[in-house]
This record gives structure tokens, sequence and C-alpha cells, in this order.
């Protein structure tokens, strides 16, 4: 699939087979993940969680979370303002690796989606807390990644009444 296929015909699984993923596909995707712009600062850290228990926690305080509870694979994508080149930027980093993950992912014949944690206060806590995360990293999302148990259809989201030309 080329990178234009993958970009046009990407679409967020939220249901996946009870298949595990190999370890050598995990690697494949955070490679991906480190592949994004950071201006090679990488602000980010990953938690890998493969533990159905626990990912199926993250629905005590996250609503659109269902997905996490059949996902073989979570991947919490976390910010370190502290070793961030200037402030804000972390949340690019993070936005840019989660992107490339989901673009892999669908590349690699496989489902993604992404679960946004960050800026609601209660699901940073949460998963701060389920995960051990230290008080200065902010998580700002997880990306629950699978074999897809559903088809989608390309979705045609270009509208020209969004771009402008020169200026507003």
């Amino acid at each position: 699939m080329d990178v234009m296929e993958a970009l046009l015909t990407r679409r967020s699984i939220r249901k996946y087979l009870p298949e595990p993923l190999d370890d050598a596909v995990v690697t494949q995707l955070l490679r991906a993940a480190m592949a994004a712009p950071t201006a090679t600062v990488q602000a980010y850290d990953f938690i890998v969680a493969q533990d159905r228990a626990v990912l199926s926690q993250i629905r005590s305080f996250h609503p659109h979370a269902e997905m996490l509870a059949q996902a073989p694979l979570g991947i919490v994508i976390c910010g370190d303002p502290e070793r961030e080149a200037l402030p804000g930027r972390w949340i690019m980093d993070c936005s840019a690796a989660a992107e490339n993950i989901l673009l892999a992912a669908h590349g690699m014949g496989l489902g993604a989606c992404w679960v946004g944690i960050y800026p609601v206060e209660e699901r940073i806590n949460g998963v701060r807390g389920l995960f051990g995360i230290p008080a200065h990293v902010i998580p700002l999302c997880v990306v629950a990644v699978g074999h897809p148990g559903e088809k989608k259809a390309p979705a045609d989201r270009f509208k020209l009444e969004l771009i402008h030309r020169e200026k507003w």
C-alpha cells in the first residue's frame, strides 16, 4: 500500500479479533512512532500495554474507551515537558507519533484507534495511576491496535470550503 492510499483509506477501527500481536509487529509500530518529526528532541515515552484486564479499566474513567477491552495492544503515548525544546511542543511530538502508529498499523493490515486522554484531568489522572506514570509526565492518548474485527469503507473528508489560498 502506498502512502496516499494509506492516508486516504485509514479508518478508526473499534472492534478487534482476539489474536495477539507478535513482538516484532509491536516493535515495528514503535519504530514508526519514533520516526515522527520532533526536532530530534523525542520528548515522549511509550507504554506497551497488552493486559486486557488493565486496558479494560480505562473504561471506568473514559466513556469512549470501550474498544480497549478487546484490543490485544494499547500503546500509551506520554509527553515529558521536562525534555521538550519549547513549551507545549510535546503535544505535537506525541500527536505525530500517534498518527504514525495509526498509519503503520493500517499499512500492516491492522486496525487502530486513537483514544484521547489529554487534556481531560480525570483521564490523565486515571491513566497515570493505572500505569504508574510520573507526575510530571502527561499521557496524551492510548492507541488501540489489533487485527480488525470490522471493515469500514474509506471516508472522503476533503472539503474545498476549508481551504484558503494566500489569506483567509
